[in-house]
């Protein structure tokens, strides 16, 4: 199945502690069904000191899953994304707009 959502897409969190959260995902796991979005569920990690890096409390994003993550459209609101055939291509489709998401 297609991917509705990418690395790059502006998204909101539609359920969970960050509830209404706006940000951009970093990184998808698809095969989780999963995504890391910078600034979101951020969860503290103690790492130990090394020589390379400093140790203490680094805060960290953790994964969110993507059914509770929406695609913001042009107009800033969340919507749900449909696929269409444009010049023999599948592109992504905001589902309120209809407006074409990646060109």
């Amino acid at each position: 199945m297609a991917a509705k959502l990418k690395k790059g897409d502006r998204v909101v969190v539609l359920a969970g502690k960050d509830k209404g959260k706006e940000g951009e995902i970093t990184a998808v796991m698809p095969k989780d069904g999963k995504a890391i979005v910078d600034g979101i569920n951020i969860a503290i990690r103690h790492t130990k000191q090394s020589q390379s890096s400093q140790g203490g409390r680094i805060p960290q994003p953790m994964p969110i899953q993507l059914s509770n993550l929406a695609l913001l459209d042009a107009n800033g609101k969340p919507t749900r994304v449909g696929f269409k055939i444009e010049d023999g291509k599948k592109v992504r489709v905001a589902k309120t707009t209809g407006d074409v998401i990646d060109a």
